[in-house]
């Protein structure tokens, strides 16, 4: 909580509270209280309150000021940064759910983040931390690990903490956005979290999105960024984020890469969600929009080759991405909240009850027996 707070001694103490053997006139107390205010006086009366354990009054009594005073010098050390207040919730998790998704879809591992009594901003930290513990347990030395971008994603590296550094590679599957938010653009997060695990990372020197097909064939011709994408393509685990065409919830409208207007046509066009900008329905099945064309980066089908898939994602508002997304098995691993669960769980009941016997038949068989990924691997 508080780094390299410096030792001031009694007699310090006596000088910076004004009571020094000889002292001081009235026309120096304003001197003596900036000078209890200095940093390292904050610093030293917070490490007594926080570390020592020492109450207000017993602070007070040992530099010989009031407790009023000590009280400010508290608020002061937060206000300034000296002090920082970390909370760390407990990460429950609603197994129930989790063993409901794995019933439905073919997935390897789903998990499932308590967050009833949550805000959107502890929701989203909750979603990386546990994530980011799922992806300690997957990665090694050798690993090379696929990333794409968002705030889910950006999310989930900033709460890594691995054990040890790893020899992995960590490559870009898409183009940067520019966003104003750069820190969740997929730049900065593969670079973020290539020093995190101590490996390397690899760029794809090129925006996500252009204006022309012409422009992104172009593009894809150059030799960097052939390789880097075929780099991503050989990804032994990709980390995604779930986006959704809904104006309130769209990474790439706050990238101002999109429109409303432009958000409206994908949904017309039956667009509920997307991974690395590329769009499907509700089925999964991905869709050859006018945007597909313009997208640099990796497709769905190049995504589905990837041994672990993982995508965190949450909220209501996403839904029926997720659902879309479980249903295309564009993901191995999901990483969502019990609200997005449950929609998820009920938007899917409700269309399974109306598909015919056999279908039914078959689609239990898949989810129980495995993915389709695993059946061609066999």
């Amino acid at each position: 909580m508080l780094a390299g707070t410096p030792r001031i001694d009694r007699g310090q103490w006596q000088v910076l509270a004004g009571k020094s053997r000889s002292s001081p006139d009235r026309s120096s107390r304003p001197r003596l209280e900036i000078a209890v205010r200095q940093p390292e006086t904050l610093a030293r009366v917070a490490s007594l309150y926080y570390e020592e354990k020492l109450t207000q009054t017993e602070i007070a009594s040992r530099i010989h000021v009031s407790r009023s005073t000590v009280s400010r010098l508290l608020d002061e050390a937060r206000q300034r940064g000296i002090v920082e207040v970390v909370i760390h919730y407990p990460w429950r998790r609603v197994f129930d759910l989790e063993e409901q998704l794995l019933e439905r879809f073919a997935l390897t591992r789903a998990i499932v983040l308590a967050s009833h009594s949550l805000t959107y901003d502890q929701t989203l930290r909750g979603l990386g931390i546990l994530a980011a513990r799922h992806l300690e347990d997957s990665i090694g030395d050798g690993t090379l690990l696929g990333i794409s971008w968002g705030t889910a994603v950006d999310s989930t590296v900033r709460a890594l903490e691995p054990a040890r550094g790893l020899s992995v590679t960590v490559v870009q599957m898409i183009g940067a956005t520019d966003a104003e938010d750069s820190e969740t653009d997929s730049p900065q997060v593969a670079q973020t979290l290539a020093r995190k695990l101590g490996g390397q990372y690899r760029h794809l020197h090129a925006p996500l999105i252009v204006d022309d097909p012409d422009v992104r064939d172009s593009l894809l011709r150059q030799s960097s960024i052939r390789e880097t994408l075929s780099l991503a393509a050989q990804a032994d685990i990709a980390l995604v984020g779930v986006g959704s065409p809904n104006p309130s919830v769209s990474s790439l409208l706050r990238a101002r890469y999109l429109s409303e207007a432009y958000l409206a046509a994908l949904r017309a066009e039956g667009a509920v969600g997307d991974i690395c900008a590329r769009h499907y329905d509700i089925q999964g099945e991905p869709l050859d929009t006018e945007l597909d064309h313009r997208v640099v980066g990796v497709d769905l089908d190049t995504l589905g080759q990837v041994d672990q898939g993982i995508g965190v994602s949450g909220g209501i508002a996403k839904a029926e991405s997720i659902l879309g997304a479980l249903r295309g098995e564009h993901v191995d691993v999901v990483v969502t909240d019990e609200v997005a669960a449950r929609a998820v769980v009920r938007l899917d009941a409700a269309a399974y009850a109306q598909v015919a016997p056999e279908m039914r038949i078959e689609r239990r068989w898949s989810a129980r027996f495995g993915s389709s990924k695993e059946l061609d691997a066999a």
